[in-house]
């Protein structure tokens, strides 16, 4: 009889792209699909699910091609030349610490909540501060520690959301959810491709796998599926419940500098219930703190490889300040920044995971035929590379006023 065996490796992996998924943008996707409507945006995710997945499954072609440890400015040198490792140095920083901005406004915005709670009342500048000193230490002890932490908050955040979709689920008005136009779809992708920009920690996840490409495939696909389900149940829970319009209503909250604890009071002001309100506050922070680690652990690898440092000591600690000055100090003078950041994110994961992700693959496969013959490709050929280029195309024009 054949005997089945748990693979931890494996499990680890899938949590950790779940983890980078389902953060800071899960929290935004019902404010930023309001405009668009429940269905229409349940439409909107399936596409951008199924784009991101094949610009990470280019990714793992290209990365494949190189030594392991390499990362995306490795990846751009060798296909696409020095252009190509510049454009990747700037869009890759302007999207990491777009997105870390956005975690960091939004997990200090939640922290600070918690504290209100407690009637514990510190500047919220510090308690941004607290944020980013308590989980950067865990990015800076390596992938091990960030795989453990995560681990640990993974199932606590996907048991909370599924209590949290029991509880909301039969307060649902379906009236809510016919609401919306298509013509509002362009801001609402970009936040979009955010909630699956999880390619980022791919060369991570090489290294994590030891160069097994079926299982690192494997994660991918399972790892982003959940998201996707997820998202869209998400969505209807919460577009459901709170309306549209009025002075509490999802628009409003849009347009709101603190967005997520705003978020939490709509919800308890409609459901008047503590067990959602307490779901949903210990929901939003796990959702961030994941998000969060996955975001520096790319971030943490991508400057290490860019600029040839080893990741302890005291070249480590310089990674570490690189990594969170910038966006700590954007948060700290701009703290209503996690809407806008995330939709900033979206554009810069448009051109680095799918844009430059199909040039490469088909630089390395075409031009300069770097592409190993035994190695993994993505199906479809050039079919494949060309609907990616169109769509990032498509995209970058849309989220340009």
């Amino acid at each position: 009889m054949k005997k089945y065996t748990i693979d931890s490796r494996l499990i680890g992996g899938i949590l950790l792209i779940i983890g980078t998924s389902i953060g800071g943008g899960m929290l935004a996707l019902p404010l930023s699909n309001a405009p668009t409507g429940f269905f229409n945006s349940t439409l909107l995710l399936i596409l951008c699910w199924l784009t991101m997945v094949i610009g990470a499954l280019a990714i793992i072609e290209v990365n494949l091609w190189l030594p392991s440890g390499n990362n995306l400015i490795s990846m751009a040198q060798s296909t696409l030349g020095l252009p190509g490792k510049i454009i990747a140095w700037f869009v890759y920083l302007f999207l990491l610490y777009a997105l870390l901005s956005a975690y960091i406004a939004g997990g200090s915005d939640v922290f600070q909540s918690l504290l209100h709670q407690a009637n514990i009342y510190i500047p919220r500048s510090l308690s941004t501060l607290f944020f980013v000193l308590a989980f950067g230490s865990i990015v800076y002890s390596g992938i091990r520690a960030v795989d453990y932490t995560n681990r640990i908050l993974m199932f606590g955040k996907l048991g909370v959301c599924l209590l949290l979709l029991i509880l909301i689920m039969p307060r649902i008005d379906l009236p809510n959810l016919a609401n919306g136009s298509l013509k509002y779809a362009g801001p609402t992708l970009m936040i979009l491709i955010t909630s699956f920009g999880f390619a980022t920690i791919v060369p991570s996840l090489r290294s994590y796998f030891r160069d097994d490409a079926v299982k690192l495939r494997k994660a991918v696909f399972i790892g982003s599926l959940v998201p996707l389900i997820t998202y869209i149940a998400w969505d209807a829970a919460i577009m459901g419940v709170i309306s549209t319009s009025g002075e509490n209503g999802l628009l409003a909250l849009l347009k709101s500098e603190h967005s997520t604890s705003d978020l939490t009071a709509a919800l308890m002001n409609v459901t008047q219930s503590h067990w959602i309100t307490y779901c949903f506050r210990l929901f939003t922070s796990i959702c961030m703190l994941t998000a969060f680690l996955g975001v520096s652990l790319g971030l943490f690898d991508f400057l290490a490889d860019g600029l040839k440092k080893r990741k302890t000591g005291l070249s480590g600690i310089f990674i570490v300040l690189i990594a969170y000055l910038p966006p700590l100090v954007l948060v700290l003078f701009y703290p209503g920044i996690f809407i806008a950041a995330l939709s900033y994110a979206g554009l810069f994961c448009v051109i680095l995971l799918l844009l430059l992700p199909a040039l490469m693959v088909w630089s390395g496969r075409y031009i300069k035929k770097i592409a190993k013959e035994n190695s993994y490709r993505i199906a479809g050929g050039k079919l494949t590379l060309g609907f990616i280029y169109l769509f990032s195309i498509i995209l970058v024009y849309l989220a340009i006023p």
